[in-house]
């Protein structure tokens, strides 16, 4: 397997246009799958994505669009997986070219809905790629943050140490700096969580809830999310990295955070749908609270924030009864 050889990039949002603009730096050209063949002509048309990070230009000349995700996946070697999780399999479903001699990179954020995975484990399961050809990218890192080119990490996992070294040199940059990690799973689930917790920081912004309990807030999610990595995968892990603590602190903090502005109007009153309908995007916490709460029910992992955080999204319990509840049990 050549590494990382022809690049495509399946997904159109803000993270998948983030991406792109850092593989651009190192490789002469890519291939990307948009499923709107509008979206692509006017891509084409102004140089930008028409509808995502629209302030990132691009050479047209080094990119080859298609909403055909088999003429795209054919023709690479690398495939870097960029949508929301709940529309991963509607696009694979689309797929007729077989994935696993390629190198799969996950950048998606989110577990897969119904199988109540992660996306490796699908790939794996599903795709029959073996688990040193799968890869994942992490933060912390906002999309939007990559677009001013302001310094960024990123951390790539792999089981193949090797094929971890090999990509992550290939998109360090000016503005991007990586390391490397084989806690696969660990990533994955920290991904999850994050998004979960900064839903709950949201509603207790919703709520006015000040800094103070904030911080109180993401030091108990800290000590939560490492008690299921540890069940899940228990390896020795440094839970302060910023794979795990640092994704945690600029999704909960940044005002970047679709999943934090998600919160805070559940925390002002918004109902999840009217949330859903004024944002305009996905906020992959709410998917991923229903499946962690799924998968949990094996686990019996202590949870408390994410427990709270699905009472209020799938229960309808109100945000300031069960927010108060929380904060009676942290010290």
């Amino acid at each position: 397997m050549k590494l990382p050889g022809k690049i495509a990039i399946i997904g159109g949002g803000s993270w998948a246009t983030a991406i792109a603009k850092m593989v651009l730096i190192n490789a002469d050209s890519i291939n990307w799958y948009l499923r709107r063949d509008d979206r692509i002509e006017d891509f084409k048309r102004l140089g930008h994505n028409p509808a995502y990070l629209t302030s990132v230009q691009f050479d047209i000349n080094k990119i080859s669009f298609s909403s055909d995700i088999n003429e795209i996946v054919e023709n690479a070697d690398t495939l870097i997986f960029v949508t929301p999780s709940p529309y991963l399999k509607l696009h694979l479903k689309k797929l007729k070219t077989k994935i696993k001699d390629k190198f799969i990179i996950t950048a998606i954020k989110g577990i897969v809905p119904e199988e109540n995975i992660i996306v490796s484990e699908y790939f794996q399961d599903k795709y029959k790629v073996p688990k040193e050809n799968i890869a994942v990218i992490s933060g912390p890192c906002h999309a939007e943050e990559v677009a001013l080119e302001r310094l960024s990490y990123l951390t790539i996992g792999c089981e193949d140490i090797e094929k971890a070294k090999t990509f992550a040199q290939f998109l360090t940059g000016p503005y991007i700096k990586t390391s490397i990690s084989k806690d696969v799973s660990g990533i994955e689930y920290a991904s999850v969580l994050k998004n979960i917790y900064a839903i709950a920081a949201g509603i207790c912004t919703g709520l006015n809830y000040g800094d103070n309990f904030q911080a109180v807030l993401i030091s108990n999610a800290i000590k939560e999310m490492h008690r299921l990595l540890d069940t899940v995968n228990p390896v020795g892990r440094e839970i302060d990295d910023s794979v795990y603590l640092g994704d945690l602190l600029v999704t909960a903090y940044s005002n970047f955070s679709r999943n934090r502005v998600f919160g805070t109007m559940i925390g002002k009153g918004y109902s999840v749908k009217s949330a859903q309908i004024e944002m305009e995007m996905v906020a992959e916490g709410y998917y991923g609270t229903k499946c962690i709460k799924e998968i949990n029910r094996h686990l019996h992992v202590n949870m408390p924030i994410a427990d709270a955080v699905y009472n209020i999204l799938y229960e309808r319990i109100a945000p300031a009864i069960e927010i108060k509840l929380l904060t009676d049990s942290f010290r």
